[in-house]
């Protein structure tokens, strides 16, 4: 895991604000999914890429009542 440097201050709700730097190098706009990990006093976090509930794949995914579907499992769903 590489430094960065750059230091934030949490507020009162247990909030940080990642640097909008970050966010753009990440492509992290509002609404993004962050997965959060703990090691001993370590805490990693981890952008969440769209995949299928079922499978995992990130291809010709479709929202089904805000669940991500892929085609090939909506294919075994149907028979």
């Amino acid at each position: 895991m590489k430094s960065t440097g750059i230091i934030r201050e949490m507020d009162e709700l247990g909030r940080i604000v990642i640097p909008i730097e970050l966010r753009r190098s990440l492509d992290m706009t509002k609404g993004t999914n962050i997965e959060i990990f703990v090691e001993d006093d370590v805490i990693s976090l981890r952008k969440v890429k769209d995949s299928c509930v079922f499978c995992g794949s990130d291809k010709d995914l479709v929202n089904y009542m805000d669940r991500l579907v892929c085609s090939d499992c909506i294919e075994k769903l149907k028979k």
